[in-house]
Order: C-alpha cells, then sequence, then structure tokens
C-alpha cells in the first residue's frame, strides 16, 4: 500500500512538472490549436496518411503566417522567417533528426548532414558540379537535350497519341540525373525497359508508413517489423542499389559529373559513402523534376489553361535558336508551376540555436523545431501572390513586386542549405517543354480525374494520388 501511495504520488508529480512547463511555455503566445499544446499526435496522424502539408497549411490559414502545431514545434509562412531560419549565420539552424529518415547504407550524406559546418564542407566539394557554368557546358547541356529528344520520340509513337506521363517523365529524369551523375554509365530508361524497372523502384516507392513509423519509435519497429511490413512496405531498392554501387566504381567518368569530383582529390570518401551520395542525389533528381513537371504540364493542359500553352507555343516557335534560359514566358511558366505545386511542398524542419531566437516577433526557445513550408510560403501573402490557388504564370512578368515574389519563392528552398540541384532541374525543365511544346499540343485524357492529380505529400516530395497523368499529344499543324 505505501509503495502504490509513492508511485501515485511520483506520477502526479511528474504529470504536475509537465502542466506547468506546458502552462509557462513561451510558444504559448503562438496561435494554434488547442491540442498542439499538449500533443502532436495529431500533426503525425496527418504524416501517416500524407496530408502533413495541407493541414498545416489549413492551419496557416485559420491562424496566420505562425502557427503553433506540437508541443515543441512551430511552422511560419514568411519572408522574414525563411530569411532567420535558413539563412541567419550562412546555413540557417540546424537541421532535425527528421532527416535521419533519408540516410543511405547509414551513411549521411550532404542532404542529410545535420549540423551545417559539416554540411557547409560537404558542399564546397560538391557544388561545383552543380554550377550553372557546369550545367550549361556542352557535354552536360548536350545529354538533357538528348534526352528531352529522346522523350518527344517516345510521345510521337505512343499509342493513339495518349502518353502516362508520370511514368516517362521520371523516366526522363532518371536518365537526365545518372548522365550528371554517371556519365557515359547512365541509365537509358526511355528506351530500355530493364532500366526503366530500377526508375519505378525509386518513383513508386510506397514506404511512407514504414519509414516515419521506424522514425518515432524505433523499438516498436524493430520488434513488430515484420507484421509492419504486411500494411507499411519497408523501402526496398535492390535494383537502383546495385545501379549505383556499380556505376560508382567506374573509372574514368566523364568531367562534368559528380562521379568525376568524388574519384577526384580532396575528396577521401570510400566507396558506399561515394554510393549513398550518389544514390541520394539520384532519387532527388527522380522524383523532384519528374513530379514538377508531371503538375506543369497538367495544368498547362487544362482548357482553362490553353490560352497559356498557346502562348509558350507561340514563344518558342518564334525563337527556335534561343537559348531556353531567355525565353521570358518559358521562364515564367516554369517558376508559376513551381510555385502552385513545389515538389517538395512540405516543411524543412530546424532547430532553434542556443540562446532562442526571435521570429516574426514571437519568442522561441533554443531546441524548438521551427520550419516553414513551400505550398504555404507560395500562398500566405496575398499581396504578393493574389488569387493563390490560381495557375497564373503572367504574376512573373509584372515588374512590380518582382523583389517581393523572389524572397517568398521557396521551392528550392534557401540559404546555405538551399537544393544544390537548382541549375540541373531547371535546365531539365525548360529543355524538355521546348522539346515538347514546339512540336505537340497536349490534353488531359478523358479518363482522367482531379482526384487523380491531388497531391500524395510524400515526407519530401509531393507526387499524383493516382501515380499516373494520362495526356493526348496532339501534333502542331506547322
Amino acid at each position: 500500500m505505501f509503495s502504490l501511495t509513492i508511485f501515485l504520488l511520483l506520477g502526479l508529480l511528474l504529470l504536475g512538472d509537465s502542466l506547468r512547463r506546458t502552462l509557462s511555455s513561451p510558444l504559448n503566445n503562438i496561435p494554434g490549436p488547442w491540442y498542439a499544446k499538449l500533443t502532436s499526435a495529431v500533426l503525425k496522424w496527418h504524416e501517416f496518411q500524407a496530408r502533413r502539408t495541407t493541414y498545416v497549411h489549413a492551419l496557416h490559414l485559420r491562424y496566420g503566417p505562425a502557427v503553433r502545431i506540437a508541443p515543441n514545434e512551430v511552422a511560419f509562412a514568411s519572408a522574414t522567417a525563411v530569411k532567420e531560419i535558413y539563412c541567419s549565420g550562412g546555413s540557417g539552424y540546424d537541421k532535425t533528426e527528421f532527416y535521419d529518415l533519408f540516410r543511405v547504407y547509414g551513411r549521411r550524406t550532404m542532404f542529410t548532414t545535420l549540423n551545417k559546418e559539416h554540411h557547409a564542407r560537404r558542399k564546397r566539394i560538391l557544388a561545383d558540379r552543380y554550377a550553372n557554368s557546369n550545367i550549361m557546358k556542352g557535354p552536360s547541356l548536350d545529354g538533357i537535350s538528348e534526352r528531352a529528344a529522346r522523350f518527344v520520340n517516345r510521345c510521337a509513337q505512343s499509342k493513339d497519341g495518349v502518353v502516362d506521363l508520370f511514368v516517362d517523365l521520371h523516366s526522363y529524369a532518371f536518365d537526365c540525373v545518372t548522365h550528371h551523375l554517371f556519365h557515359p554509365y547512365g541509365a537509358d530508361s526511355l528506351g530500355s525497359s530493364k532500366d526503366e524497372e530500377i526508375m519505378r523502384e525509386v518513383a513508386f516507392d510506397d514506404s511512407l508508413r514504414n519509414r516515419l513509423l521506424e522514425y518515432y519509435n524505433p523499438p516498436l519497429h524493430k520488434v513488430f517489423g515484420k507484421i509492419l511490413h504486411l500494411f507499411a512496405k519497408p523501402r526496398e531498392t535492390p535494383l537502383a542499389d546495385n545501379f549505383v554501387l556499380g556505376a560508382s566504381q567506374k573509372a574514368d567518368p566523364a568531367p562534368f559529373t559528380l562521379l568525376d569530383r568524388l574519384h577526384g582529390p580532396g575528396f577521401d570518401l570510400d566507396h558506399l559513402d561515394k554510393a549513398a551520395e550518389c544514390l541520394d542525389h539520384m532519387a532527388a533528381g527522380i522524383d523532384t523534376t519528374g513530379d514538377g513537371l508531371c503538375f506543369l504540364m497538367w495544368e498547362l493542359s487544362q482548357p482553362a489553361n490553353r490560352g497559356f500553352q498557346k502562348r509558350l507555343q507561340d514563344e518558342l516557335l518564334s525563337n527556335p535558336g534561343t537559348n531556353y534560359d531567355k525565353l521570358p514566358f518559358l521562364d515564367a511558366v516554369v517558376m508559376e508551376a513551381l510555385r502552385y505545386t513545389p515538389p517538395i511542398p512540405m516543411s524543412l524542419p530546424r532547430y532553434v540555436p542556443t540562446g532562442g531566437r526571435e521570429i516574426d516577433g514571437f519568442v522561441v526557445p533554443e531546441g524548438t523545431i521551427v520550419s516553414c513550408q513551400a505550398y504555404s510560403t507560395h500562398r500566405m501573402d496575398q499581396t504578393v501572390f493574389p488569387d493563390p490557388d490560381v495557375f497564373n504564370p503572367d504574376r512573373w512578368l509584372a515588374d512590380k513586386g518582382d523583389a517581393e515574389r523572389k524572397r517568398l519563392f521557396f521551392a528550392f528552398a534557401n540559404g546555405g542549405r538551399g537544393c544544390v540541384g537548382k541549375h540541373l532541374a531547371l535546365a531539365e525543365m525548360k529543355l524538355l517543354l521546348r522539346e515538347v511544346y514546339s512540336k505537340f499540343s497536349t490534353a488531359p485524357d478523358p479518363s482522367m480525374t482531379a482526384r487523380d492529380m491531388e497531391m500524395s505529400d510524400q515526407l519530401i516530395s509531393a507526387r499524383p494520388l493516382g501515380e499516373r497523368c494520362l495526356l493526348s499529344f496532339t501534333p502542331l499543324a506547322l
């Protein structure tokens, strides 16, 4: 009886201490749902349902650009917050353990390195391969152009002119990124069914729930792992693993490739570290460019947007020899697509540094998880982005507000830890669009529904819910 009394008293003391800390937290000044003060369960539930991004955005719409989403987590959606969290001190705040979800072969890559100084050291070595000056070189750019032409040939040969963009654009992205990583040892999934199977392993991955369970409760995942596999598939990519492990050992890659840099002086990594870095870049390149182009071409094909498609065709046909980076309406279409449906829409979590910080007028203690998500930063400030849920490339052609739009544009993140592959992705997108819309017009296949193209939030990327995007391709009468 005495032991039970002591146990109950200890329990009450712990509960009281937890309640005291909850009631006295500086985060209580930040608006948000009442339950966010007490539990992260609701947030986690939406993550498991692949709806975290839209859930957080709904909270922003209700509570404003700063919202508390869990006891120790706050989401922001303003230009000042983006600058503070991701740009201050060079690379912003340190990443959280959330990024452990993306470790490859148990190794840390540039993307999964948590400490900003460690990340900066690795980026200094790798970044030159993704510099625009390297992307624009003949061997690199010619490789992208060749793959864009292969994509168009595949479209021209398709049955009844109908193409599943979800498959073919991910194949295009796979072929382009492996060209940049490994040439001449890259993939040809647009021409090889064997290579297409490698792409499908990555693009059709369905391990979201399994990885979240492992992240939030490793002991439970370890004990019940085999049972979990019945309804929560693990991430298994044996074909992709074999491809990268083999390619990363090849000698004499082209000078513009990442592999050439990894094999060079000043980058003392073992084979598994090199392979991990390459697989990380490959997976990111497939998902982001493939999904981004898929959503872009879907929007451009809608009946309401046929005028935009016609204007793009007119610009391309009137300027056949112009550099893809000098076509203003092509650039506006790409920028608007990346704003409207960013390939990485969700929060990019960071820890507030020692001593705490003030963000958007709120005092945020050290150790608090803070983040911004592109989906919301591209929509919340309607003085910068009027009618944010309308696809409108013309907004990027207006001189007024250009600086404000750029400050809120977060599709490639921002600061020292922004997307290193930005210039490669833009080149792939623009060259593909130029090749397609100078030869075809596109329209949705009648079998497609709006639900097929709803956003399925896959942790660090987003893809169409139906995992398909059927468009009909009609040759232009030139």
